[in-house]
């Protein structure tokens, strides 16, 4: 290891517990997709006091801390989400949530911190010739924060020759970074079927044309899509998560409706998925004397990390941490990610770092970082602020060097 990367590392040391207690506070504290607003006031006002130009308002409550040094014209952005999740945190950890119904359970209060303690890091003594860009980004869980801040200008007002963010994953041991070229994360999509039939008496079926029948058909209908009609080598998931239809045991109802998860890495995957459930949904329904509504809604797109970005997040992450700690073509995931959007417009490239594997006996809290993420026993891992902000710290250098 370099004299500057321990250099980095001892100071990244010293903030810790300063942005423990950032994290923690921002843990007691969440706060919904697009109601960030305590979280986003603070951390503004975190990055004027530093001296960064702030601007706030992006996406309804997105925060841009940009810093310039030198005349240089590159310009990067480093993004960190905000959002939190509604669900009833059962961790019993000191710093569990106060807010009734509503935790931190994907991480996105480590995200905060880590880009805050890099914040400093680089304002205090970061050494580079460029702009840098931190993006503060709102509703990140389903609801397209990133997307907002894209049409409210983001990369109009600050434009950047690439664009980097992080995400904590339980299961890879504590510190872990884990990149991949290519597609990374998966699209995800919303479907709705309606059957619409003929109700009737459950004593006189042949009077009726049952569209529970004809939804429980085309559940089953709707795996061959993924068995059958995606290439074997390719990836794709077909969910029905919820299938409503009728109130007794004798009426059958005039209509089901089934709801749908639809996830490709890749987008003619996606572009035939839509195709065939759309077609499968309407003749399964007309098989049975029904009618089939489709309500196909896009949701998150594919998330594409670019090459040559991913080259230089690697060269990063085996200088701060060593090949030991780093998986440089980690497997594809089939969650998603708004980031992707940016990605679209921007490239750059999106890396995870490990929450831990739960086999720290020194971490008093092990069990909570090693449970996945969406959990309401989950706890992000402290420890990873250290390393978190030492590498967006040496990533702004380097890429602004």
């Amino acid at each position: 290891m370099s004299t500057d990367i321990a250099d980095l590392l001892a100071r990244a040391q010293a903030l810790a517990p300063e942005f423990e207690a950032w994290r923690r506070d921002i843990h007691q504290h969440p706060e919904l997709g697009f109601e960030e607003h305590r979280t986003s006031e603070r951390v503004a006002e975190a990055l004027q006091g530093w001296g960064y130009q702030v601007t706030r308002g992006l996406g309804g409550t997105g925060v841009v801390g940009q810093l310039r040094r030198g005349s240089g014209t590159r310009r990067l952005g480093l993004r960190a989400d905000m959002d939190a999740l509604p669900i009833t945190e059962t961790s019993g950890l000191p710093h569990a949530s106060q807010h009734a119904g509503v935790m931190h359970a994907c991480g996105h209060d480590g995200h905060t911190a880590m880009l805050l303690a890099a914040a400093k890091l680089l304002a205090e003594s970061g050494r580079f010739d460029g702009t840098l860009n931190l993006i503060f980004q709102p509703a990140e869980e389903g609801l397209g924060g990133a997307v907002r801040m894209m049409q409210d200008g983001l990369f109009e007002q600050f434009p950047c020759d690439a664009v980097f963010a992080m995400h904590n994953m339980p299961g890879y041991p504590q510190g872990h970074l884990a990149l991949r070229e290519g597609p990374a994360m998966a699209s995800s999509d919303y479907v709705e079927i309606t059957l619409h039939g003929v109700g009737g008496h459950g004593a006189m079926p042949h009077r009726a044309a049952d569209p529970v029948v004809a939804g429980a058909s085309l559940v089953m209908a709707l795996q061959t899509v993924v068995s059958r009609n995606v290439d074997p080598l390719g990836m794709a998931v077909v969910t029905v998560g919820a299938f409503h239809a009728g109130q007794a045991n004798n009426v059958i109802p005039e209509t089901a409706t089934l709801k749908l998860s639809v996830r490709a890495l890749d987008r003619e995957v996606r572009r035939l998925l839509r195709e065939r459930i759309t077609a499968l949904a309407q003749a399964q329904a007309a098989s049975f004397g029904c009618t089939a509504q489709v309500d196909y809604r896009d949701g998150y797109a594919v998330l594409v990390n670019t090459p040559a970005e991913t080259a230089l997040a690697r060269e990063v992450a085996l200088a701060l941490a060593g090949p030991q700690q780093v998986t440089l073509q980690a497997p594809a995931l089939p969650g998603s990610e708004d980031f992707a959007f940016m990605l679209e417009k921007v490239p750059g490239s999106y890396l995870l770092i490990g929450n831990g594997d739960g086999q720290e006996a020194d971490h008093p809290f092990a069990g909570h970082c090693a449970c996945m993420v969406h959990n309401p026993g989950y706890d992000f891992n402290d420890r990873n602020l250290v390393r978190g902000a030492a590498y967006w710290s040496l990533l702004a250098q380097r890429f602004l060097d």
